[in-house]
């Protein structure tokens, strides 16, 4: 009984130590990977794009890293460009490929050599506002891009650009803009509100809408 009562004792305290191990971000059980997953991985392949898979990891409120990739090489560097669910960053692929680079010859007789953005992930809520959904930034599900820098040495912003004297640097963003608006779910540009007025957002959330 003796040895019953000082094993009970040990257990006891052993519950009541906390845990050195952090609390997030978490990493859920491996599942294996979707169809819809595994055939835009096939999809990223085919479009002759460099990226890895990162392992997925929830967060604290709601916020999630969930069949994420990392774009690394797929003809455009862009700045801060972080984890993106994989339709993101293949509608993100096939926007700069099919839209930037045609915006940027047929306006600017240039061609892009670098974007930035204001990157990927963030959990917070949507424009920041408390009580307010869940931004798609949360689930790494949205993107902001906010300049383009052309191999001229030019540097076109969202934020001079948008309402600029020179016709040919507003018709190049509008058209970026609205080929956003057939790529993804979603996408914002200054004219949605204050918010937006230095860059783009673009994610595959609910949609469409295009504003």
């Amino acid at each position: 009984m003796q040895k019953q009562a000082i094993v009970a004792a040990a257990l006891l305290l052993s519950a009541c130590i906390p845990s050195s191990k952090p609390a997030s971000p978490r990493y859920p059980p491996k599942i294996g990977s979707s169809p819809s997953k595994l055939i835009c991985l096939a999809d990223l392949r085919r479009e002759n794009v460099t990226y890895s898979q990162l392992p997925d990891r929830t967060y604290g409120g709601g916020c999630s890293a969930l069949g994420t990739v990392q774009l690394k090489d797929f003809g455009v560097p862009v700045t801060k460009l972080g984890a993106m669910t994989c339709p993101l960053a293949r509608a993100f692929v096939l926007w700069t490929r099919d839209a930037v680079q045609p915006a940027a010859r047929a306006w600017l007789n240039a061609r892009v050599i670098r974007m930035e953005s204001f990157g990927t992930y963030d959990c917070r809520p949507v424009n920041g506002r408390a009580g307010a959904r869940l931004s798609e930034h949360g689930r790494t599900n949205a993107v902001d891009v906010s300049a383009f820098v052309l191999n001229d040495g030019r540097r076109i912003t969202v934020l001079d650009g948008w309402n600029n004297s020179n016709d040919d640097i507003r018709h190049f963003l509008r058209a970026v803009h609205q080929a956003g608006c057939r790529r993804f779910a979603v996408t914002l540009g200054p004219d949605a509100n204050a918010g937006h007025r230095n860059h783009f957002h673009f994610d595959m959330g609910s949609g469409p809408y295009c504003r």
